[in-house]
Protein backbone atom coordinates (compact mmCIF):
# COMPACT_ATOMS: atom_id res chain seq x y z
CA UNK A 1 0.00 0.00 0.00
CA UNK A 2 1.35 3.49 -1.08
CA UNK A 3 1.90 5.71 1.69
CA UNK A 4 -0.14 8.82 1.82
CA UNK A 5 2.70 11.22 2.04
CA UNK A 6 4.39 9.26 -1.21
CA UNK A 7 1.03 10.45 -3.17
CA UNK A 8 0.72 13.43 -1.80
CA UNK A 9 4.51 14.70 -2.53
CA UNK A 10 3.41 13.25 -6.12
CA UNK A 11 0.30 15.11 -7.08
CA UNK A 12 2.32 18.36 -5.69
CA UNK A 13 5.53 17.48 -8.37
CA UNK A 14 4.32 20.45 -10.67
CA UNK A 15 4.45 23.25 -7.87
CA UNK A 16 7.56 21.78 -6.53
CA UNK A 17 9.13 21.91 -10.06
CA UNK A 18 8.05 25.50 -9.96
CA UNK A 19 9.63 26.00 -6.82
CA UNK A 20 12.83 24.86 -7.94
CA UNK A 21 13.20 27.21 -11.12
CA UNK A 22 12.40 30.45 -9.02
CA UNK A 23 14.98 32.91 -9.71
CA UNK A 24 15.11 33.52 -5.48
CA UNK A 25 16.48 30.10 -4.67
CA UNK A 26 18.91 30.02 -7.65
CA UNK A 27 20.42 33.09 -6.67
CA UNK A 28 20.44 32.47 -3.08
CA UNK A 29 22.41 28.97 -4.07
CA UNK A 30 25.16 30.70 -6.25
CA UNK A 31 25.72 33.92 -4.08
CA UNK A 32 24.63 36.37 -6.38
CA UNK A 33 21.12 37.66 -4.10
CA UNK A 34 21.72 41.11 -3.39
CA UNK A 35 21.54 41.53 0.35
CA UNK A 36 19.02 43.76 0.41
CA UNK A 37 16.79 40.88 -1.04
CA UNK A 38 18.11 38.36 1.43
CA UNK A 39 18.03 40.86 4.63
CA UNK A 40 14.09 40.72 3.58
CA UNK A 41 13.89 37.00 3.50
CA UNK A 42 15.40 36.34 6.59
CA UNK A 43 13.32 39.61 7.87
CA UNK A 44 10.12 37.84 7.08
CA UNK A 45 11.21 34.02 7.46
CA UNK A 46 11.58 35.67 11.42
CA UNK A 47 7.99 36.71 11.37
CA UNK A 48 6.91 33.17 9.77
CA UNK A 49 8.65 31.06 12.39
CA UNK A 50 6.75 33.02 15.51
CA UNK A 51 3.90 32.14 13.49
CA UNK A 52 4.91 28.22 12.92
CA UNK A 53 6.07 27.63 16.25
CA UNK A 54 2.21 28.52 17.45
CA UNK A 55 0.78 26.07 14.47
CA UNK A 56 2.88 23.51 15.69
CA UNK A 57 2.48 24.16 19.79
CA UNK A 58 -1.60 24.06 18.41
CA UNK A 59 -0.88 20.79 16.57
CA UNK A 60 1.15 19.34 19.46
CA UNK A 61 -2.03 20.03 22.01
CA UNK A 62 -4.81 18.04 19.52
CA UNK A 63 -2.11 15.20 18.86
CA UNK A 64 -3.63 11.91 19.39
CA UNK A 65 -0.89 10.37 21.86
CA UNK A 66 1.76 11.96 24.46
CA UNK A 67 4.58 10.93 21.86
CA UNK A 68 3.33 12.26 18.88
CA UNK A 69 2.49 15.19 21.46
CA UNK A 70 6.03 16.01 22.14
CA UNK A 71 7.48 15.61 18.52
CA UNK A 72 5.64 18.47 17.29
CA UNK A 73 5.65 20.54 20.72
CA UNK A 74 9.67 19.93 19.98
CA UNK A 75 9.33 20.85 16.60
CA UNK A 76 7.39 24.36 17.75
CA UNK A 77 10.12 24.72 20.25
CA UNK A 78 12.87 24.61 17.87
CA UNK A 79 11.33 26.78 15.63
CA UNK A 80 10.62 29.50 18.43
CA UNK A 81 14.31 29.29 19.77
CA UNK A 82 16.53 27.61 18.01
CA UNK A 83 16.01 29.02 14.59
CA UNK A 84 14.39 32.14 15.22
CA UNK A 85 17.59 32.93 17.02
CA UNK A 86 19.85 32.28 13.86
CA UNK A 87 17.53 34.66 12.27
CA UNK A 88 17.93 37.49 14.68
CA UNK A 89 21.51 36.74 15.30
CA UNK A 90 22.05 37.10 11.30
CA UNK A 91 19.48 40.02 11.72
CA UNK A 92 21.11 42.34 14.08
CA UNK A 93 25.09 41.13 13.17
CA UNK A 94 26.27 43.43 11.35
CA UNK A 95 26.66 41.35 7.68
CA UNK A 96 22.92 42.54 6.80
CA UNK A 97 22.92 46.57 6.88
CA UNK A 98 21.57 47.99 10.42
CA UNK A 99 18.96 46.54 12.32
CA UNK A 100 15.67 48.19 11.83
CA UNK A 101 12.30 47.24 13.37
CA UNK A 102 10.82 44.20 12.20
CA UNK A 103 8.78 45.17 8.89
CA UNK A 104 5.08 44.27 8.97
CA UNK A 105 4.20 40.83 7.33
CA UNK A 106 4.22 40.73 3.17
CA UNK A 107 0.67 39.37 2.55
CA UNK A 108 2.29 36.11 1.30
CA UNK A 109 3.78 35.62 4.86
CA UNK A 110 0.61 36.75 6.45
CA UNK A 111 -1.56 34.61 4.65
CA UNK A 112 0.55 30.95 5.15
CA UNK A 113 0.88 31.74 8.72
CA UNK A 114 -2.93 32.53 9.24
CA UNK A 115 -3.81 29.48 7.12
CA UNK A 116 -1.46 27.13 8.95
CA UNK A 117 -2.56 28.46 12.78
CA UNK A 118 -6.20 28.65 11.52
CA UNK A 119 -6.21 24.84 10.47
CA UNK A 120 -4.04 24.02 12.98
CA UNK A 121 -6.92 25.75 15.27
CA UNK A 122 -10.20 24.09 13.51
CA UNK A 123 -9.60 21.64 11.66
CA UNK A 124 -8.95 17.81 12.79
CA UNK A 125 -5.80 16.89 14.03
CA UNK A 126 -4.81 14.89 10.43
CA UNK A 127 -5.88 17.74 8.79
CA UNK A 128 -3.89 20.33 10.69
CA UNK A 129 -0.55 17.47 10.31
CA UNK A 130 -0.59 17.52 6.60
CA UNK A 131 -0.66 20.94 5.96
CA UNK A 132 2.57 21.63 8.71
CA UNK A 133 4.62 19.02 6.83
CA UNK A 134 5.32 20.97 3.39
CA UNK A 135 7.43 23.40 5.36
CA UNK A 136 10.00 20.38 6.52
CA UNK A 137 10.02 18.64 3.73
CA UNK A 138 9.87 20.82 0.92
CA UNK A 139 12.68 23.24 2.99
CA UNK A 140 14.52 20.13 3.71
CA UNK A 141 15.14 19.18 -0.16
CA UNK A 142 15.41 22.78 -0.80
CA UNK A 143 18.23 23.10 1.18
CA UNK A 144 20.08 19.55 0.40
CA UNK A 145 20.57 21.56 -2.97
CA UNK A 146 21.31 24.86 -2.03
CA UNK A 147 23.74 23.77 0.45
CA UNK A 148 25.47 21.95 -2.15
CA UNK A 149 25.43 25.29 -4.30
CA UNK A 150 26.58 27.22 -1.52
CA UNK A 151 29.33 24.56 -0.86
CA UNK A 152 30.99 26.18 -4.39
CA UNK A 153 30.31 29.71 -3.41
CA UNK A 154 32.44 29.21 -0.38
CA UNK A 155 35.08 27.95 -1.96
CA UNK A 156 35.72 30.65 -4.42
CA UNK A 157 35.01 33.20 -1.17
CA UNK A 158 35.41 31.97 2.17
CA UNK A 159 34.21 35.58 3.36
CA UNK A 160 31.06 35.40 1.40
CA UNK A 161 28.06 37.21 3.11
CA UNK A 162 25.75 34.61 3.07
CA UNK A 163 27.09 31.46 2.08
CA UNK A 164 27.64 30.01 4.89
CA UNK A 165 24.46 30.32 6.68
CA UNK A 166 22.88 28.96 3.72
CA UNK A 167 25.49 25.62 4.28
CA UNK A 168 23.37 24.75 7.23
CA UNK A 169 20.48 24.26 5.41
CA UNK A 170 21.74 20.59 4.75
CA UNK A 171 21.21 19.26 8.54
CA UNK A 172 21.32 15.64 9.07
CA UNK A 173 18.85 16.36 12.23
CA UNK A 174 16.63 18.07 10.11
CA UNK A 175 16.07 15.58 7.31
CA UNK A 176 15.65 12.82 10.28
CA UNK A 177 12.78 15.33 11.63
CA UNK A 178 11.22 14.83 8.40
CA UNK A 179 11.22 11.29 7.91
CA UNK A 180 9.34 11.44 11.62
CA UNK A 181 7.00 14.60 10.66
CA UNK A 182 6.10 12.14 7.85
CA UNK A 183 5.35 9.00 9.69
CA UNK A 184 3.49 10.69 11.47
CA UNK A 185 1.39 12.03 8.80
CA UNK A 186 1.10 8.81 7.46
CA UNK A 187 -0.15 7.34 10.66
CA UNK A 188 -2.97 9.71 10.87
CA UNK A 189 -4.09 9.07 7.17
CA UNK A 190 -3.94 5.71 7.89
CA UNK A 191 -6.60 6.61 11.16
CA UNK A 192 -8.24 9.19 8.96
CA UNK A 193 -12.09 8.66 6.82
CA UNK A 194 -12.10 9.35 3.17
CA UNK A 195 -13.10 12.40 3.55
CA UNK A 196 -10.47 13.53 5.68
CA UNK A 197 -7.79 12.42 3.53
CA UNK A 198 -9.33 14.31 1.27
CA UNK A 199 -8.70 17.22 3.38
CA UNK A 200 -5.28 16.48 3.92
CA UNK A 201 -4.26 16.26 0.50
CA UNK A 202 -6.07 19.79 0.00
CA UNK A 203 -3.94 21.11 3.04
CA UNK A 204 -1.06 19.86 1.78
CA UNK A 205 -1.24 21.10 -1.58
CA UNK A 206 -2.20 24.44 -0.11
CA UNK A 207 0.84 24.79 2.07
CA UNK A 208 2.50 23.95 -0.78
CA UNK A 209 1.58 26.95 -2.79
CA UNK A 210 2.50 28.83 0.07
CA UNK A 211 6.06 27.70 0.29
CA UNK A 212 6.41 28.96 -3.17
CA UNK A 213 4.70 32.05 -2.75
CA UNK A 214 6.86 33.19 0.28
CA UNK A 215 9.95 32.44 -1.37
CA UNK A 216 9.08 34.16 -4.44
CA UNK A 217 7.85 37.34 -3.18
CA UNK A 218 11.44 37.74 -1.56
CA UNK A 219 12.69 38.83 -4.78
CA UNK A 220 9.54 39.83 -6.48
CA UNK A 221 7.44 41.37 -4.27
CA UNK A 222 3.78 42.12 -4.11
CA UNK A 223 3.37 45.43 -2.21
CA UNK A 224 -0.13 45.72 0.31
CA UNK A 225 -2.36 48.16 -1.45
CA UNK A 226 -2.13 52.08 -0.29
Amino acid sequence: MARFTDRVWDETKQLRAAIDELEFLRRLGDGTLPLDVFRTYIEQDAIYLAGYAKALALLAARAPDPVTAAFWAQAAATSATVELSLHEGLLSGGTLGAAGELPAPSNACLGYVSYLIATAATEPYAVAAAAVLPCFWIYAEVGRDLAASAQGVLAADPGHPYAQWVTTYDNQDFHDEVAKARELVDAAADAASDAERDAMSTAFVTASRYELLFWDTALHPQPWPA
